[in-house]
């Protein structure tokens, strides 16, 4: 049974996005959303989402939001849009081990799902970023990523009659960068996922709602495997950082954490993703080095990556986990 999936009520207006990462040709959606939009609603299992005062939840500015994430606009060249590497069919996350930019550039980090990022505390991979509106914007100008100017992008804004028209609808200042992030963060705020079986059995009570084994899974999610210590909460994360020894030693420098605040024990510390639709978004770990959920489970089986490495964890021990035991975390996984 899949997850049911609340975005607004315009998720399947989503479904047919066409995107080639080889030639950047993308499709844009027509503008066939409800006349009314329930962006109120939260899904079973989810908190109440903490809208900042500065940017409050509105129709016009979801809608505004969707469009700019569709529309390769935004990019320097118009190649590519926030789409290219957020994919609705993939979970709102990237199809690869690092996300593609303009011209081909590749980052060395997976682009992460954007579900429920309405509950995130930082954002990115290394946490920095602490506000939705302030990580809507950074790709734009990462010369890896979209590679624009923003004052460039804005103006290119203002000279599109109906990007201006909107902007004005939604804002009274119209066009701005601010205004750009807030337009694109109020649509992201409305990608919820939840009201899965592990909801309608936690919540609710619904015994039937998971199977015998999802049912093992969950009692080994909650015990012997561990994986409540940081993928703890409503959303499955603690929204902390860990280093785990995913990429620890590689060639590719990536120090995580580290980057931002250069403290010691802040070095090769990734933020905890939410689990919440999982089965959508591999691969998995900050730079997609597994593959697959068996994958990923077996990883912590083995007490985590690179042995000797100092900075470890210390939650991460050996586990000692059966085939069957995999398995069975693995239908939980799933049904979340």
């Amino acid at each position: 049974m899949l997850e049911r999936v609340f975005i607004a009520s315009i998720v399947l207006t989503m479904v047919s996005i066409i995107i080639n990462a080889d030639d950047k040709r993308i499709t844009i959606p027509k503008d066939t959303l409800p006349k009314r939009l329930n962006i109120e609603h939260v899904p079973l299992g989810l908190d109440v989402r903490k809208i900042p005062k500065d940017n409050r939840l509105t129709e016009e500015r979801v809608r505004l939001g969707r469009k700019l994430f569709f529309d390769p606009i935004l990019s320097a060249n118009r190649s590519i849009a926030c789409v290219t590497c957020h994919d609705p069919n993939r979970g709102f996350a990237g199809p690869a081990t690092g996300a593609i930019g303009i011209l081909g550039s590749r980052t060395i980090r997976k682009a992460p799902s954007i579900f429920n990022r309405a509950y995130g505390i930082t954002f990115f991979w290394d946490g920095r970023e602490s506000t939705l509106e302030g990580q809507a914007l950074r790709p734009i100008s990462d010369p890896s990523e979209m590679g624009a100017n923003l004052d460039e992008i804005v103006k290119r804004l203002k000279t599109d009659p109906e990007y201006k028209n909107l902007f004005e609808k939604s804002f009274k200042d119209g066009v701005n960068s601010t205004n750009l992030g807030k337009a694109l963060a109020s649509f992201e705020r409305v990608l919820l996922r939840g009201d899965s079986p592990v909801d309608r059995f936690r919540v609710q009570g619904v015994r039937s709602a998971l199977t015998d084994t999802e049912r093992h899974g969950l009692w080994l999610y909650e015990s012997k495997g561990l994986c409540w210590q940081c993928h703890s909460g409503f959303n499955f994360t603690d929204e902390k950082f860990h280093n785990t020894g995913v990429s620890w030693g590689k060639s590719n420098g990536d120090l995580g954490r580290f980057v931002v605040t250069k403290s010691e024990t802040d070095r090769g510390k990734f933020k905890t993703p939410t689990l919440r639709g999982v089965n959508l978004t591999a691969p998995y770990m900050h730079d997609g080095s597994l593959a697959t959920l068996e994958e990923v489970i077996e990883f912590y089986n083995q007490g985590g990556g690179a042995k000797g490495n100092p900075q470890l964890d210390k939650t991460l021990k050996p586990l000692s986990l059966s085939k069957d035991e995999i398995n069975a975390l693995v239908a939980f996984l799933k049904a979340l």
